[in-house]
């Protein structure tokens, strides 16, 4: 019998990583896996949470990031990176978990929708695209602001290392709700 769903999902799946890593993120594998593994669901697109240093500008180019962590970071990293920066405006963004699944249907959709939330993970929503009816699972945690401007950071070490603790108390609280729902989605 031929299933329209799987056939996408199976060309979709099989398709080369365009992520800017180049892989899939370790701490997602897992529950991206599990997820793949349901007749009902496919991934696209997955981050377990992010720091990174970026030129801020409107248009989207290639080569907008300065410096990417999935881990995470001390004090001398966030340092040695923006040292190396030179004549750009740069901003700060430590970002939450973010994961698009395709689902079957609505029901299905709903279903993981609310195990997501369950984890933590509020921002999520249903977004129905033509066919594809997919689900935006996505925590809420973030910071983001200027952080280098005219070859000059714009903040003190002190205020560095608490940019430091306080990224990698998200990162780590993201973490935790990737695990949680990854506990929570024995969907089939």
């Amino acid at each position: 019998m031929f299933d329209p769903f799987i056939r996408r999902k199976t060309s979709v799946l099989s398709k080369k990583d365009k992520s800017s890593i180049g892989k899939w993120d370790e701490r997602i594998i897992s529950l991206c896996n599990k997820i793949n593994k349901s007749p009902n669901y496919y991934t696209t697109s997955s981050c377990s949470g992010r720091i990174v240093l970026m030129i801020d500008q409107k248009e989207k180019s290639h080569n907008l990031f300065l410096a990417i962590s999935h881990e995470l970071i001390s004090f001398n990293w966030l340092k040695n990176n923006l040292n190396k920066i030179k004549n750009k405006f740069v901003k700060f963004k430590c970002e939450p978990p973010i994961l698009h699944v395709v689902c079957r249907d609505l029901e299905n959709a709903s279903l993981l929708l609310e195990k997501a939330k369950s984890s933590g993970m509020k921002h999520s929503g249903i977004h129905c695209l033509g066919r594809n009816i997919t689900l935006e699972i996505h925590g809420d945690d973030k910071l983001e602001f200027p952080i280098f401007n005219k070859n000059k950071i714009l903040v003190n070490d002190d205020f560095l290392k608490l940019i430091a603790k306080e990224s990698n108390k998200k990162l780590k609280k993201s973490w935790k709700m990737i695990d949680k729902l990854e506990l929570f989605n024995n969907t089939n």
